[in-house]
């Protein structure tokens, strides 16, 4: 009995693994209301491994999650998707702005066994009429992910009922300040990213917010000085909750006149006109002008720098006369010296049949010009001074 008792737990557990993970989860939200959904971790954790519970495993595995619209990419353009860490639970975010169905996917990846679990998110949005009045608060201390929780928003939204002064007050969207073009702060304690805040009612609006749109205040704020809160406008309870007054925006919606409707779409035919009449030929051009000014004028252009050129290159020239007047005449010679040797040791490599030069020969004496007749022997040892030959020999001449 107890054996067929584990087993039909074993079955159940893995019949509500298998329909949990295809199950559709369905919310239905009207036009211009905020939407969030929370992707928690342990839910995905136990579809990972559904029997680890029974063996007094428990597993924290890292989790990435990975959002997109059904058969697209991406999500679709009003919705979110922020997850700060592996180690935190993603949330989906936004506000829809036209009814329609949006199947939503949802993959959790462990990334310590790379399994996986699949969600399907089904968001059916109703066409609503739009709240009239409207308002857009920043909050500096706060991040996205700390404000989407819903016990979160339910205290920011009592401090704005008392700021607002009514009860008929709607969360209408939650952005994030990098996405509307803010910086990224330093990662050190007390700086935030911060978050924009809207919230639309029926109700006009209170004096409190209305001094927003006095000139003093916007002086202030324009100026760049500390902006007082104004008397009796302070109801934040935290003070990670106050709002940032120079970026409130009040919108009044029935103050926009109504858009135009849109044009009538016809058939697509053209109407009977007649006959079509084309337009005359169109009167002759003289191009000369223009081919003077294209080839005639840069042909011009291009002798004059030739010309130029030329008597720049062979008009300026001052000759072999003229620079030999005018060049030291101990360097001419040296000059015309340099070209004769040059000329004569070409001339000798050449005619093999001249006498060597004297300093070539053996028992050459370089002060007196006197030589020795060569020693009668063809060996290639023979010494070229006499004090190679005999060492104790004095050859200097006394």
């Amino acid at each position: 009995m107890a054996g067929c008792g584990s087993w039909l737990f074993f079955i159940t557990v893995c019949a509500a693994t298998q329909f949990g993970a295809k199950a559709e989860i369905t919310f239905t939200i009207p036009v211009g209301n905020f939407f969030t959904y929370e992707l928690l971790r342990e839910t995905f954790q136990n579809d990972f491994e559904p029997l680890s519970k029974l063996y007094g495993r428990h597993y924290d595995d890292p989790i990435m999650f990975k959002c997109n619209k059904q058969n697209f990419p991406d999500l679709p353009e009003w919705l979110r998707f922020t997850q700060r860490h592996a180690y935190d639970s993603g949330f989906l975010y936004g506000t829809p702005t036209s009814p329609g169905k949006n199947i939503i996917e949802i993959y959790g990846i462990s990334k310590r066994s790379y399994a996986t679990a699949r969600q399907i998110l089904v968001i059916k949005v109703t066409a609503e009429k739009m709240l009239p009045y409207q308002a857009e608060f920043f909050i500096e201390l706060r991040e996205i992910e700390k404000v989407l929780p819903p016990p979160v928003q339910a205290g920011i939204k009592q401090d704005l009922q008392k700021l607002w002064d009514t009860e008929d007050l709607e969360i209408m969207n939650i952005t994030n300040a990098l996405d509307r073009g803010g910086r990224v702060p330093l990662p050190l304690p007390g700086h935030y990213e911060g978050v924009y805040v809207k919230v639309g009612s029926e109700q006009y609006f209170s004096s409190c917010l209305l001094r927003v749109l006095t000139p003093e205040h916007r002086r202030q704020c324009t100026s760049g000085a500390k902006v007082k809160v104004p008397g009796g406008c302070s109801f934040c309870k935290i003070p990670s909750n106050c709002i940032t007054w120079c970026k409130t925006e009040l919108i009044d919606l029935t103050k926009f006149e109504p858009t135009s409707p849109p044009p009538t779409v016809g058939s697509g035919i053209l109407e009977a006109g007649g006959d079509f009449s084309p337009p005359e030929s169109p009167p002759s051009r003289d191009f000369f002008p223009d081919y003077m000014v294209t080839v005639i004028v840069p042909l011009i252009i291009a002798v004059l720098l030739c010309l130029l050129l030329a008597y720049v290159m062979f008009g300026r020239r001052e000759g072999v006369a003229k620079r030999n007047i005018r060049t030291n005449q101990i360097q001419l010679y040296h000059h015309h010296t340099i070209h004769g040797n040059t000329d004569e040791l070409r001339t000798m490599a050449a005619n093999r049949g001249v006498p060597p030069p004297l300093s070539t020969l053996p028992m050459f004496n370089s002060r007196t010009g006197e030589r020795a007749s060569p020693l009668q022997s063809d060996s290639p040892s023979i010494p070229l001074i006499m004090a190679q030959h005999d060492p104790y020999s004095d050859t200097l001449p006394r």
